[in-house]
């Protein structure tokens, strides 16, 4: 069995690409995924290190595909960790990091990005979903921040968590374009945009864009650099290769 951790609008693409050749299991953090994906094959729920171990036990998972999101490190390290001392494949889809960035700041961190949200004043649009929300409200200050987050339950409960008033939720499903974007900006007076670099397909280049029609700084949190496949074909391509093989056997 291939096991396809999801997290990504990607991963729906991969098992609509293998379906019929391969058996599969994907799994998903939260419900809300089965609206992108309904497949029989989904489980929903989070695991920890040792919560993977048996599920690759209970699964006979002979490969890892791992299509989560770039800033899901947890889980690519545990999904690693385990493949290593289970001895199984594992592989990496990654994507491409946003090349033109001239002009935005740049952070290495989210620890980075509350220092410099320390020093600002104004309104800051946060476009990096609800995992960070307490991160960014312990520096908000007497700023005002605005969150722009998936219109799930899970978001919207993290929100009020973090006491953050209504008026400062937008909850809707992107990526958006640069245009309606910069509407967004606009409309809350953005001064700042917070953003994370979730590459093409997370919209990132859309987002510096509309700040740059506005004249507004795009404040970026970096990712490491990962070693992994950069496109579904090459995704598609291996799992063949180690379908073959394992049929050979």
């Amino acid at each position: 069995m291939i096991w396809i951790i999801g997290g990504t609008r990607e991963a729906a693409e991969l098992v609509q690409r293998i379906k019929g050749d391969a058996k599969y299991v994907i799994t998903a953090a939260t419900e809300s995924e089965r609206e992108f994906l309904n497949d029989k094959n989904l489980v929903v729920g989070r695991m920890d290190r040792i919560g993977m171990e048996a599920f690759i036990r209970k699964n006979s998972i002979y490969l890892i595909v791992d299509m989560s999101h770039p800033y899901a490190l947890e889980v690519t390290k545990n999904a690693k960790e385990v493949a290593r001392k289970l001895n199984i494949d594992y592989i990496r889809y990654v994507r491409k990091k946003t090349k033109d960035t001239e002009g935005s700041i740049y952070l290495d961190s989210i620890e980075e990005c509350q220092k410099f949200l320390r020093s600002v004043k104004g309104c800051v649009f946060i476009t990096t979903g609800s995992k960070n929300i307490k991160d960014f409200e312990s520096v908000r200050g007497n700023n005002r921040f605005i969150y722009r987050v998936l219109p799930t339950i899970e978001s919207i409960e993290e929100c009020l968590k973090n006491r953050v008033k209504i008026k400062d939720i937008v909850a809707a499903l992107g990526p958006f374009s640069k245009d309606l974007n910069a509407v967004m900006f606009k409309e809350y007076g953005a001064d700042y945009v917070v953003m994370k670099d979730s590459g093409s397909e997370g919209g990132t280049y859309e987002k510096i864009q509309a700040c740059r029609m506005l004249n507004i700084p795009a404040v970026i949190i970096g990712r490491y650099d990962e070693q992994g496949l950069e496109s579904i074909d090459e995704v598609v391509k291996y799992i063949r290769q180690k379908l073959r093989g394992f049929r050979l056997r």
